[in-house]
C-alpha cells in the first residue's frame, strides 16, 4: 500500500515536472524560432502562406511576451511609487524628529542654566542661614548672659533697672527677628531646592525624549536607506523590464511589417472587400489606426482603390476626362513634386490619373494620387513617401500602390490621433485628412469638411458592423 502511494507521489512529480519543462521547452523553442534572422531562413523553404503562418505564430510569441513585461513594468512602477511615498513619508518624520530634537535640546541648555542659577541661589541661602545661626547664637549667648546676672550686678552696672529690662527686651525682639529671617530663609532654600529637583526632572526627561527621538531618528534613517535601496533596484528592475517591452514590441512591429508585406493584395489593382480588410487590419498593427475607420475613410477617398482619378489619364478604360492633364487640375506649387514622384517610379506624368473635380465643364480641383489621394506635396515633402519606405524595406513607395496607399493613409491618421481609437480623436483625424487641420475651419467648411466627416464616419460604422458580425473572419 504504502510503495503504491509512493509510486503515486512519483508519478504525479514526473508529470508535473514534466509538463512544465515541456512549457519551458516550447517557450525557448519559439524564442529561437521566432528570432528574426532565424524566421528569414526557414520563410525561404516555405510557400507564402506558410511563412505567413509563421510569422502569425510569432506575432502571437511576441505579442504575449510583450503583455507580461507591461505587466511587470506596471508593477514594478507601482512598487516604485509605493517605495516612494515611504521615502517622503520617512524624510518628513526624520525632519519632524530632528525638529523636536533641536527644540529639546534647546530646552535642556536653558534647563541646565535654570539649575545652575538655582543651585547658586540656593549656595547664597545656605550661607545666608549660617550667618544669621550665627547672630541668632550670639544674641542667645547675651540673652543667656543677662538672665546670669544678679539684681545688684545689674544695679551695680546699669543706670537703673529699666534700662536693663530694655536692652533684654530689644535682645529678645532681635532674636525673634532673626528667628522670622531663618524661618524665611529656610523656606526660600526649601523651595528652590524643590525648583531644582522640579528642573531636573524636567532635564531628564527631556533628556529621555531627546534620546527617544534620537533613537526614532536613527531607525527611520535605517528605513529609509532599505527603502532607498529597494528603490533603486526597482527603479532597475523597472529600466530592464521597459528595455525588455520596447525589444519585444520593436521585433513585433518587424514581424507585423512583414506579415504586411506577405498579404496577397494586386499591387495596383482594387483589392476586393476581404483582402482591404485583411490590409486594414495588419496597419492598425502599425499605426493603431481602427480598420473601419481606415476602410471607411478610402471608401469615401478612392472606392477603396477602384476611382484613383478621372483626369490625366488617356488610355484607361474609366477614365472620363483623358483631355484634362494634371496641369490643369492641381496648383502650380504641386508640380515639381509630381514631376518627381511620377520619375522615379517609371510613370508617364501624362498619363498616371490624378483626382479632379469638375462641374459644368470648369475644372474646381484636383491632384490627388492613388487609393489614399495624397496630393504630391504631401507624400513627398511631409515624409509620407520616406516613412512607408522605411517601414516596408521597399523602394521606392508608390502612391498608387494598394499596400503603400493603405499605411499611408493610417500613418496619416495616426499622426492626428486616431490611433488612440477614440471617436473625438477619430473625428479630428478624419477632418484633417480633408482639411489638413482637426478643427472644422471656415475654409474647411467651404470645401466640404461636414459632410466628408459624417460620410466616412457612416462608412465607417458599416465597416464596423460588417466587422463585428465576423462577415470577413475565415
Amino acid at each position: 500500500m504504502r510503495g503504491q502511494k509512493h509510486f503515486k507521489k512519483i508519478l504525479i512529480f514526473c508529470i508535473f515536472f514534466g509538463f512544465a519543462f515541456g512549457i519551458f521547452s516550447s517557450a525557448q523553442d519559439l524564442k529561437e524560432k521566432c528570432d528574426l534572422q532565424n524566421i528569414d531562413k526557414e520563410c525561404e523553404k516555405l510557400t507564402p502562406q506558410k511563412c505567413q503562418a509563421l510569422l502569425n505564430e510569432c506575432l502571437n510569441f511576441y505579442q504575449k511576451r510583450g503583455e507580461y513585461y507591461q505587466k511587470e513594468v506596471r508593477r514594478t512602477q507601482k512598487r516604485r511609487k509605493t517605495l516612494q511615498g515611504e521615502i517622503y513619508y520617512l524624510e518628513n518624520k526624520i525632519r519632524k524628529l530632528q525638529s523636536e530634537i533641536y527644540h529639546n535640546e534647546l530646552l535642556i541648555k536653558d534647563l541646565r542654566l535654570q539649575i545652575k542659577d538655582t543651585e547658586k541661589s540656593i549656595g547664597t541661602t545656605s550661607q545666608q542661614i549660617e550667618e544669621i545661626k550665627e547672630k541668632i547664637a550670639r544674641i542667645l549667648r547675651l540673652i543667656n548672659e543677662y538672665d546670669q546676672k544678679s539684681v545688684i550686678e545689674i544695679l551695680l552696672e546699669e543706670a537703673s533697672l529699666s534700662d536693663f529690662f530694655d536692652e533684654l527686651a530689644a535682645l529678645e525682639s532681635l532674636n525673634y527677628q532673626h528667628q522670622e529671617l531663618l524661618k524665611n530663609i529656610k523656606a526660600l532654600k526649601s523651595s528652590l531646592e524643590r525648583q531644582k529637583e522640579s528642573l531636573l526632572e524636567d532635564k531628564e526627561e527631556l533628556e529621555r525624549a531627546v534620546l527617544v527621538s534620537s533613537l526614532k531618528t536613527k531607525e527611520s534613517e535605517e528605513l529609509k536607506k532599505e527603502r532607498s535601496y529597494l528603490l533603486k533596484k526597482t527603479r532597475g528592475k523597472e529600466r530592464k523590464y521597459k528595455e525588455y517591452l520596447k525589444e519585444v514590441e520593436e521585433k513585433a512591429k518587424e514581424i507585423r511589417r512583414r506579415i504586411f508585406e506577405l498579404a496577397q493584395v494586386p499591387e495596383t489593382e482594387a483589392p476586393s472587400y476581404e483582402e482591404a480588410y485583411q490590409l486594414a487590419k495588419q496597419v492598425e498593427g502599425l499605426t493603431g489606426v481602427r480598420p473601419a475607420l481606415l476602410l471607411g475613410l478610402l471608401e469615401v477617398e478612392s472606392a477603396i482603390g477602384k476611382n484613383v482619378g478621372q483626369c490625366n489619364c488617356e488610355g484607361r478604360a474609366y477614365c472620363r476626362h483623358p483631355d484634362v492633364s494634371w496641369r490643369e487640375v492641381m496648383s502650380k506649387s504641386q508640380w515639381d513634386s509630381f514631376l518627381k514622384i511620377t520619375k522615379e517610379l517609371g510613370l508617364n506624368p501624362n498619363k498616371t490619373p490624378v483626382s479632379c473635380a469638375i462641374n459644368g465643364g470648369r475644372i474646381q480641383w484636383g491632384g490627388a494620387m492613388g487609393p489614399a489621394q495624397f496630393m504630391p506635396n504631401t507624400w513627398l515633402k511631409l515624409g509620407y513617401k520616406s516613412r512607408v519606405e522605411r517601414i516596408l524595406g521597399v523602394k521606392p513607395a508608390n502612391p498608387w500602390r494598394v499596400k503603400d496607399a493603405f499605411l499611408a493613409a493610417g500613418l496619416y491618421l495616426s499622426d492626428f490621433g486616431a490611433s488612440s481609437q477614440r471617436l473625438k480623436d477619430e473625428i479630428g483625424a478624419v477632418t484633417a485628412y480633408l482639411c489638413g487641420t482637426p478643427y472644422m475651419t471656415r475654409i474647411c467648411r467651404r470645401a466640404g469638411g461636414r459632410r466628408y466627416r459624417s460620410l466616412v464616419l457612416e462608412r465607417a460604422s458599416k465597416w464596423q458592423r460588417w466587422i463585428d458580425e465576423g462577415v470577413f473572419e475565415k
